[in-house]
Formats: C-alpha cells, structure tokens, sequence
C-alpha cells in the first residue's frame, strides 16, 4: 500500500510513518522541513518497501500540487498537517488567522483537487482527516483552531457524501490531547493527555477498522457531548468559569 502522510516531521505524523514502516507499504512523507523529513527516512528506510519525502510548505498551493501530480498512485492519504496559536482570548490578527486556516483547511482540499478524480478513477482509496476533539466545542481561547477543525469536519463528512459509491473511503479522527509540538505549547492541565505513540496506535486502529468518525479518549468526548447537550444559559455558566 502507498501512503502518504502530512505533516510528517514530527509529533503524529512522524509517529504515524513509524508505525506504517513495513515491507507491505511505500511511504510517502511530505512536510516543510527537510533536516527532519530526511533523518525519518533514514531511520525508516530498512524496515519499509520505500520511502520518500516531499519537502513542501502546504500554504503554497501551486507548489503543493504540482507536487502531488507527481505521484501516479496513492491508496491512502493522511491529511495530518496542522498547526495552533496556542490559547490566546485576544483578537487574532488576521495573517496569523488566514496561514492557520490555510494550513488547516485549504491545504487539504488542494491535496485531495488532485487525489480524488484519482481515487475515482481506480474506484477505492481511503481519506483520513486528523481533527480534533477541540472542533466540538470551542473555548475563547481557542476559537480559531476550533472553528478550523469544525469546518473540517464538515469538510469532511460532504467528502465521504459524495464518494460513498466509488469505494472511497472517508475517515474522520477526533483525537484529545496527544503530546506534540502543538500541545507543547499549552500552558495548562491537559486531560487525558496521550503520549504520542499511545495516541498514534488508537488512530491507526481506527483507520484499519475503517471507523468514519473516530473520537477520543472517550471520557474526555463524552465529558463534551455531555456539555453541549446542555442548556445555553447552563453551559455560558460554566464555560465562563472555566475561562476564569
């Protein structure tokens, strides 16, 4: 199986490759950092049927592209590029706001213009989108990222729509908080915090059983849905204790 794998240089995405590192599967690791990318493949390499790296910012949509069109054939495509601001109430600047939303979003479907006709065409190929369980509710400090993940999802759920008949599969991962780069910028308790392996094992469970809308760890997601299934006026109550 030919995989190729976003954000690929650290955290999840470097996780993910060592994890699908066997002598069934070609790996293909794309990310903006190079020193990183070639150091994984070099560790890879003996234990998988072939690896390549694809050095790209995903902001570059041109670039990007062309370089997607490279590749003939894909069976699956793992859109796990992502970044944060951190947590911050104040107003975003609008730069910051529009590169986030340009990472988190529009890289993705830039990434599936050129895969999906593709996919079509072979008639099967599997999509999995990394969310997040912060794309369920969102605080005042994490707005942005919020709202990104939940555009997202619904990004993602008109994918697996729209497909359902050409054997494509859609995939949808909510995960918590799983230690990374991105989480390393927290400044506060996270619960249920995973390590990045014990993360990583969950969602490739989750891809090979083909779950189309995976969410964890689950007390952490029935601790949200429990939230958004109260009343506003309760739920204004303790967001802005929480905030506090």
């Amino acid at each position: 199986m030919k995989i190729l794998i976003t954000g690929a240089s650290s955290g999840i995405g470097e996780e993910l490759a060592r994890q699908y590192a066997s002598a069934e599967n070609s790996l293909v690791l794309l990310a903006r950092r190079e020193k990183k990318l070639k150091k994984l493949q070099t560790e890879l390499l003996p234990h998988t049927k072939s690896v390549e790296i694809v050095v790209v910012d995903v902001t570059e949509f041109d670039i990007l592209q062309e370089k997607i069109k490279n590749f003939l054939s894909v069976d699956m495509v793992i859109l796990n590029a992502g970044i944060s601001l951190g947590h911050n109430a104040d107003i975003t600047p609008i730069a910051e706001f529009k590169r986030l939303y340009d990472v988190n979003v529009l890289a993705n479907h830039a990434i599936l213009e050129i895969l999906l006709p593709r996919f079509k065409e072979q008639k099967s190929g599997k999509i999995v989108f990394i969310s997040s369980l912060a794309s369920l509710f969102s605080m005042p400090s994490s707005k942005v990222y919020s709202s990104s993940k939940r555009a997202l999802n619904s990004y993602a759920e008109g994918i697996r729509y729209k497909y359902k008949n050409d054997g494509i599969k859609v995939i949808n991962i909510l995960p918590g908080f799983i230690k990374s780069e991105l989480t390393d910028k927290n400044e506060f308790h996270m619960p249920f915090i995973l390590s990045t392996k014990e993360g990583v094992v969950k969602i490739k469970k989750a891809i090979e059983k083909e779950k189309r809308f995976y969410a964890f760890p689950l007390r952490f997601y029935l601790m949200i849905s429990l939230l958004n299934s109260l009343p506003q006026f309760l739920r204004d109550k303790i967001v802005h204790s929480m905030n506090k």
